[in-house]
């Protein structure tokens, strides 16, 4: 019997599948990947991670939600998949570019089994028209948006796929939960959107619970976790270097002179995971 074979490893928590179509002869689809990340009757996971292809010299991922949608970016994505590329030969450099939907990202390893990364995200977005937004003109930051009959602190951004950060001076995984799937499908937010709720612990350090389209309540996020600390940066809160403490670990997120983010964490294997191939029939 003919087999698919996945690798899964985790971020902070936050966990993918890899599934490799130069070594499975399946071409993903919509309904394979729910199938997949369902916990109770798949191998259950965050997303998938769809590649690599070849791609004017660069390798190239797709990264995929648990409900099949499509994800410009995954900063937890992108060091797993980093992870994989070296693991499996396809990289030997200790620098490398990735593509993602979203365009690329330079991903350094900082050890020798590359369970340590620093990774470039580039430069945070925040004008409207490129999230994209409606009814809001110019850039969102420290507004007042409303969402289910509440005015909320927000500021809106792109680091590479939509976020929505709100500041409180309070949070808990249950407020995210609560407030998550109102923010994420708000008119304001044509293509949905991530939610951060983020509190300031001091100018080097801040705490933020996550609810990722399409995706809802997660233990970390790589682009959260930058969004945050870009909508905290922007509003004079912290400084350079941040870290940024989720339920899942901390992830070191700074700030050049030119406004580039830099990521900085690590990435778990969990395991090899082989299913049949009817599985996806």
């Amino acid at each position: 019997m003919d087999t698919i074979t996945m690798k899964k490893y985790h971020g902070l928590g936050n966990d993918y599948l890899v599934l490799d179509p130069n070594k499975n002869e399946i071409k993903l689809q919509k309904r394979n990947v729910e199938m997949l990340c369902r916990r109770n009757f798949g191998v259950g996971a965050d997303g998938i991670l769809y590649g690599p292809f070849q791609e004017d010299g660069k390798l190239r991922v797709q990264i995929f939600n648990p409900d099949g949608s499509e994800a410009e970016r995954s900063g937890n994505g992108v060091r797993i998949f980093a992870k994989y590329l070296l693991d499996e030969g396809y990289v030997k450099e200790k620098k490398f570019t990735l593509n993602t939907l979203a365009g690329d990202v330079e991903i350094e390893f900082l050890d020798e089994d590359g369970s340590t990364m620093r990774v470039n995200m580039g430069k945070p977005v925040y004008a409207g028209a490129e999230l994209p937004l409606v009814g809001l003109e110019g850039e969102i930051v420290n507004a007042h948006l409303r969402f289910h009959d509440n005015d909320y602190n927000t500021t809106c951004l792109s680091v590479g796929n939509p976020n929505c950060v709100i500041m409180m001076e309070e949070i808990t995984p249950q407020k995210a939960k609560d407030l998550g799937p109102y923010v994420e499908g708000a008119s304001y937010f044509p293509n949905r959107t991530n939610m951060q709720i983020c509190k300031v612990m001091d100018r080097e350090n801040i705490a933020i619970e996550i609810y990722e389209r399409g995706a809802g309540y997660t233990l970390a996020s790589g682009t959260g976790a930058c969004a945050a600390a870009a909508a905290a940066k922007r509003m004079g809160l912290v400084d350079d270097k941040v870290t940024v403490h989720m339920q899942g670990g901390n992830l070191i997120v700074e700030f050049d002179k030119e406004g580039n983010i830099f990521m900085t964490g690590t990435v778990g294997t969990v395991g090899t995971f082989t299913l049949a191939e009817n599985f996806f029939a």
